[in-house]
């Protein structure tokens, strides 16, 4: 179990919370769905987490799911992984977005995520890094957190600005957000102008998911996957003596930008997203915590066939060109 050392500020700023009810036949058959497919498969993984599981499978079939029509992208190369520069189409301002995909730090990556990166893209008229970063069981979370400080360091040795650049991601994305965030200033690297987190994961200690309502009713994670996950994370990152990993929501926030977080109101991540945007608002942070009814893990990526789906999205849109403002001068 983490120790926190989150702030407290004088003056906590309370959380905009909202709240986007409504479900539509479409997000009630995905749910359905995943529950009898993504489930079960999860739970089966969590009974034996040390076979050696095709991770990389999940990627590849992910090519299938291309950017939106119009979009222009190129292969990047960072220190210790690869990246994927997305120009959407359009005329865009002068922004960037750093994008750090989920799928449990175990798998995802660049194909599975491109067309929804694509999308927050257009609908922010920025131009996005997507990271690939190093992943377990491989390599420690603290990598993960260096790719994407990688990331960020590219971005701003190419023109762009930490006041035009947001850092975004889900699921386990999420967690780097605010991680590769914090990193980024404990190394004296400017702020970035905002944190977009996706049915963030933020703590890593299991306990409050699984006391909660949402551990039963969560049609993605089974119980038994969270702490399998936790466990094996615990596991790879004290391999060597070093230290197990900090989780954002026990992190030093008070320095850390506006944040915007998404989450369904069922999801297993649901008590994270919440209580990560009450630690940041106890440090004086602004927060927007948007919770959609019934919405399944990482809705957002279904957008085009969930209506709801389509619009979170320009929800991020709409944060992320609210914080990074065209210049009138």
């Amino acid at each position: 179990m983490s120790t926190a050392t989150f702030d407290f500020c004088p003056s906590p700023l309370p959380v905009t919370r909202r709240e986007f009810a409504g479900t539509s036949l479409q997000s009630t058959a995905l749910a359905h769905t995943l529950r009898r497919t993504v489930r079960p498969f999860l739970d089966g993984w969590a009974r034996y987490p040390e076979l050696p599981w095709p991770a990389g499978v999940v990627d590849l079939f992910g090519y299938s799911l291309g950017p939106i029509s119009g979009t222009v992208r190129r292969p990047i190369r960072l220190p210790n992984c690869r990246a994927e520069w997305i120009r959407p189409p359009g005329e865009l301002a002068d922004r960037a977005i750093l994008y750090l995909h989920g799928g449990a730090f175990l798998c995802c990556g660049i194909n599975s995520h491109r067309q929804m990166v694509s999308r927050i893209s257009a609908e922010s008229k920025a131009s996005t890094l997507n990271v690939a970063y190093r992943m377990i069981p491989r390599n420690p979370i603290r990598a993960a957190v260096e790719d994407g400080v990688d990331g960020y360091r590219w971005l701003l040795s190419h023109g762009y600005t930490a006041d035009r650049i947001v850092i975004a991601g889900d699921s386990a994305g999420g967690f780097l957000t605010f991680m590769v965030t914090l990193e980024a200033l404990r190394q004296g690297l400017p702020r970035p102008a905002a944190d977009v987190a996706l049915s963030p994961l933020t703590d890593l200690d299991p306990v409050n998911k699984l006391a909660h309502p949402n551990a039963d009713l969560c049609a993605v994670f089974p119980k038994r996957a969270v702490g399998a996950l936790s466990r094996l994370i615990e596991r790879l990152d004290t391999r060597g003596g070093h230290e197990p990993s900090t989780s954002p929501v026990d992190g030093s926030l008070a320095s850390m930008p506006p944040a915007l977080i998404q989450t369904g109101s069922r999801e297993m991540v649901y008590v994270d997203a919440e209580l990560m945007s009450e630690r940041l608002s106890q440090a004086g942070v602004p927060c927007e915590l948007q919770v959609w009814e019934r919405q399944v893990h990482v809705f957002q990526a279904a957008a085009g066939l969930l209506p709801e789906g389509t619009r979170a999205i320009r929800e991020i849109g709409r944060f992320i060109r609210k914080a990074t403002p065209v210049s009138t001068s």
